[in-house]
């Protein structure tokens, strides 16, 4: 695997992304409060329920006015932002300005055992597209980068994932393999925690969990963590255990419904996440990818009639 002369990234806890990557679209304000409500305290909700009420105001208020209104105090204004993501208020006000000039259609229809055919093909499509729109919002160009750089340094990578982010795992592995990376995928729980054990400062490790509350993924990633393995992880976003043990995170945006679940949705957003994963990997080093993909193209050819 092509080596790069970039420095390895620092340890610790992966920090939220920005509200902008490299070019990229600013984050979605509104979808990113509604992911964090449930673990905000009754002042955050407070204060989020007023910014989500009164988005054009915000935008031509200060953070004392805001805390004058919602009955806080500055420093909660500010921590509010920071938990989305954002570094503070006038991240958030410029973020929130761009949605209003491109206004987002956010989807909450739920199915209902009345609906025809037509009306679920409708509310599916709806929310699988709204989905992938607020995850290309929530994505972080930065992150991806340094996500590139940790894979492409390591001798070896380890990909984890378990029960809906199994398929996503395997998927992630036969990719890498089509572009010549050195990769294994893992999915039994037990093996994971044995693998990571194994890893160290050579091997990077990939886990992808939509909750990032998986037992079995935490403690694997924390083993690979504490072997010195670098640690990309593919989660929803809001608060999770397994951000603690990331080098990097890169987010999904993905709702929750009665008939639906989030990991329905986020199979989407994990996949299109891959897909940019695997192509910005193949075209830092095109000569080598183009090359094996003619190969392994080839060799599967042999399979066809």
């Amino acid at each position: 695997m092509k080596r790069s002369s970039t420095p390895r990234s620092s340890g610790g806890k992966a920090s939220a992304p920005g509200p902008e990557g490299a070019g990229g679209p600013a984050f979605a304000v509104l979808a990113r409060i509604e992911a964090l409500w449930s673990s905000l305290g009754p002042v955050g909700q407070r204060i989020a329920d007023f910014i989500v009420k009164h988005p054009r105001e915000v935008v031509h208020m200060s953070v004392s006015e805001v805390a004058e209104r919602t009955g806080s105090s500055e420093g909660s204004i500010v921590g509010l932002c920071k938990n989305l993501g954002a570094t503070g208020f006038q991240q958030v006000k410029i973020a929130l300005a761009q949605e209003i000039v491109r206004p987002v259609q956010f989807i909450h229809e739920d199915l209902d055992p009345q609906d025809t055919a037509g009306a679920v093909i409708r509310k599916i499509f709806q929310s699988n597209v709204q989905t992938l729109h607020d995850t290309q919002a929530t994505l972080d160009a930065a992150a991806m980068e340094r996500a590139v750089r940790l894979l492409r340094e390591a001798e070896r990578i380890e990909i984890y994932g378990i029960g809906s982010s199994a398929t996503i795992a395997e998927d992630a592995h036969y990719r890498m393999l089509r572009i010549g990376l050195n990769a294994n995928v893992v999915v039994d729980s037990h093996v994971q925690a044995i693998s990571a054990s194994l890893t160290g400062p050579k091997v990077a490790v990939l886990t992808i969990s939509h909750t990032g509350s998986s037992h079995e993924t935490v403690t694997a990633t924390r083993l690979a963590k504490e072997a010195g393995a670098s640690t990309v992880c593919i989660t929803n976003f809001g608060k999770s255990p397994l951000q603690a043990f990331a080098d990097v995170v890169l987010f999904t945006m993905a709702r929750e419904t009665h008939f639906r679940t989030e990991a329905m949705t986020s199979r989407l957003a994990q996949l299109a996440i891959i897909d940019v994963l695997i192509a910005c990997l193949a075209l830092a080093d095109y000569d080598t990818a183009v090359r094996t993909l003619r190969q392994t193209f080839d060799v599967l050819s042999l399979k066809r009639y």
